[in-house]
């Protein structure tokens, strides 16, 4: 198996824009305190790495323990583009990838830049595993 690398990245600093602006305001009263949330806020941010291999999707989390979540790329069922208006005014966007895994239903990607080429390259790679693997999808209702 040769496993190689799609994407892989972090959201954008813009999602804590409201945080710190709030705390940034407020620290002057906050003895300070404001200047550990928005610490605290950035490497929380920071420390989610979301990696899209052309097998699965990899989604690290945590600032001093750490989670590692994994979908299998042949299970993505949907993959939705959400452009809030702020994240749209400095090219950012979300993306929202529904899957057939029960750990793990949805995997939202946060504020990052060109989502429409990256859901291009998504889209691609699950067609294309789906052929490797012999995968179909079938929905019950």
């Amino acid at each position: 198996m040769n496993e190689n690398t799609i994407w892989k990245g972090t959201p954008s600093q813009w999602c804590n824009f409201t945080t710190f602006v709030i705390w940034g305001i407020l620290t002057p009263f906050t003895l300070g305190f404001g200047l550990l949330v928005i610490a605290y806020k950035y490497l929380v941010n920071k420390t989610s790495i979301y990696e899209i291999t052309t097998e699965r999707i990899i989604e690290t989390k945590g600032l001093f323990s750490k989670n590692t979540d994994e979908c299998e790329l042949y299970r993505i069922k949907d993959i939705k583009m959400s452009e809030p208006f702020w994240l749209r005014l400095v090219g950012l966007s979300n993306l929202v990838l529904t899957s057939s895994d029960r750990s793990h239903p949805t995997i939202i990607i946060p504020a990052i830049k060109d989502g429409n080429k990256l859901r291009e390259k998504i889209r691609a790679a699950v067609e294309e595993r789906r052929d490797k693997k012999g995968v179909k999808e079938v929905d019950y209702e």
